[in-house]
C-alpha cells in the first residue's frame, strides 16, 4: 500500500478503504461461480467420505473459527480486541472432509464469538431456509430402524440443534458419549484423502 500511495498519491487508508472495496464487489459478482453450493449429490458423497475417514455417519461439513491477529483500526475501540488478549478479525470456515471450503465468513470483529457469526451467517439463513439442497434425512449405516438428519459437526461454541452437533461436555463421561466425542473430534479434523 506504501507503494501505491506513492504511485497514485492517494492516502494509505483511501487505498486501503478501495481494496476493500474492490475485493468485496470482485466477491460479490464471482462468489457463486468460483464456489458454487454443493448438490445433493456431492453433500451424499461428502458423507460418504466422512463415514468412512471418520466413522462419523450424515456428517456433511465440519465448521469452526478462527482468529486473524490484525493491528487495530483506528477509531475502533474494542471491537477488534478478542477474548485472547489482542486484536483480530474472524474466519469462520465451513469445510469438507477434504479441508476444502464449503463457505467462509471473513471480517467479522475480533470481540464476536463463534457463534454468533454462525447465526449471522448466509450460510445459517440458507439453512433455515431449507435451500442448501441437503439431502432428506436417511437410514444410519446398518439400522434400519433409525433416520438421522444430515449435519454440522462443530466445538462447544456452537449451539447443538438439529443441524449441528457438538460434543458432550464434561469429564468421566460413559462409554457411549465418550465414542460419541472421539468420532465428532475425528470428524471435525477432516481427513485428508490421498
Amino acid at each position: 500500500m506504501n507503494e501505491l500511495h506513492y504511485y497514485y498519491r492517494i492516502g494509505i487508508s483511501t487505498i486501503s478503504d478501495i481494496i476493500q472495496e474492490v475485493c468485496k464487489a470482485i466477491w460479490i459478482c464471482l462468489e457463486d461461480e468460483c464456489r458454487g453450493q454443493p448438490s445433493k449429490k456431492r453433500w451424499l458423497e461428502i458423507s460418504e467420505r466422512f463415514l468412512k475417514n471418520s466413522d462419523f455417519p450424515n456428517c456433511i461439513v465440519a465448521i469452526d473459527g478462527k482468529h486473524v491477529r490484525v493491528v487495530m483500526p483506528k477509531h475502533s475501540g474494542s471491537l477488534y480486541y478478542n477474548y485472547k488478549h489482542y486484536c483480530s478479525i474472524q474466519l469462520l470456515a465451513i469445510c469438507d472432509d477434504n479441508y476444502c471450503f464449503t463457505y467462509v465468513d471473513i471480517g467479522d470483529f475480533g470481540k464476536n464469538n463463534d457463534a454468533s457469526i454462525y447465526n449471522n451467517s448466509r450460510f445459517n439463513k440458507k439453512l433455515q431456509a431449507g435451500t442448501l439442497n441437503i439431502p432428506e434425512p436417511a437410514y444410519l449405516p446398518g439400522k434400519n430402524d433409525c433416520k438421522m438428519s444430515f449435519v454440522l459437526v462443530g466445538d462447544e461454541a456452537f449451539a447443538l440443534s438439529n443441524a449441528m452437533m457438538r460434543p458432550y461436555g464434561g469429564k468421566d463421561l460413559p462409554q457411549n458419549k465418550t465414542v460419541f466425542n472421539y468420532r465428532l473430534s475425528r470428524a471435525r479434523r477432516a481427513h485428508s484423502v490421498s
